[in-house]
């Protein structure tokens, strides 16, 4: 069953970046995936509150993307600038699993 690598994300991490000329604090880690295999974890830092967004597909054979937001213990103020920095990180991080949705069709189809 095909599968999305740590060097596949990061080619397409890179893609992304060419085109959208956005997204430079976005890494892709290592994540182990059953039996040994060499899965990616996209990590999105947000630079306007203390967490971050991890992204990765549902499950190896499926298009589908899921973010998942790193969790907090405590609350947290945004000034209305804030607000407008955090919206466009979400903005980025939404199109970034769009355009990974969209390059795991034609993956999952070769």
């Amino acid at each position: 069953m095909p599968f999305r690598s740590k060097s596949t994300l990061e080619s397409w991490l890179e893609e992304f970046r060419s085109v959208r000329n956005d997204g430079d604090l976005i890494r892709v880690i290592i994540q182990d995936g059953a039996d040994g295999a060499d899965t990616g974890l996209v990590m999105v830092p947000l630079a306007n509150v203390s967490t971050a967004i991890v992204m990765e597909p549902v499950s190896a054979g499926d298009s589908h993307w899921i973010i998942r937001f790193e969790a907090r213990s405590d609350a947290f103020d945004l000034t209305a600038q804030n607000l407008h920095g955090l919206s466009a990180e979400l903005a980025v991080a939404a199109a970034l699993c769009d355009f990974f949705e969209r390059k795991s069709i034609g993956h999952l189809e070769d």
